[in-house]
């Protein structure tokens, strides 16, 4: 089991969860971050802590939860481990679902390119 970090990441990226996370699994693209699978320990001390209700097991997944499972294995190879806390993107609590964000998808602002890491 382990843990996965869905759409309500992109345009918010608090990194709240990255602070907190016992194995530094958590790497960093441009808009969102994901947890590299192989490496959670599924502890899920990180859940409780995203503002934005973004970290969610893989028990019991949604099509979406699998897609963003893949999305996870996938950028967590390509994107800079992230081990401490930075601030959130500039726009986060606009586009945050938890504070009322009901716009389209989310998906449609995802960004592949990297972000800065530690």
């Amino acid at each position: 089991m382990t843990y996965i970090v869905n759409d309500a990441c992109i345009k918010c990226k608090y990194t709240d969860c990255v602070e907190v996370c016992p194995v530094d699994c958590f790497y960093e693209g441009e808009n969102m971050l994901v947890i590299k699978p192989n490496e959670c320990i599924d502890c899920g001390v990180c859940e409780p802590e995203c503002p934005a209700d973004a970290i969610k097991p893989d028990t019991n997944m949604t099509e979406a939860d699998k897609f963003w499972l893949k999305m996870n294995t996938e950028y967590a190879e390509k994107w800079p481990n992230i081990t401490t806390k930075k601030d959130a993107l500039p726009e986060a609590d606009e586009y945050n679902p938890e504070l009322g964000y009901k716009g389209d998808y989310k998906g449609n602002f995802f960004s592949g390119r990297p972000g800065k890491g530690d």
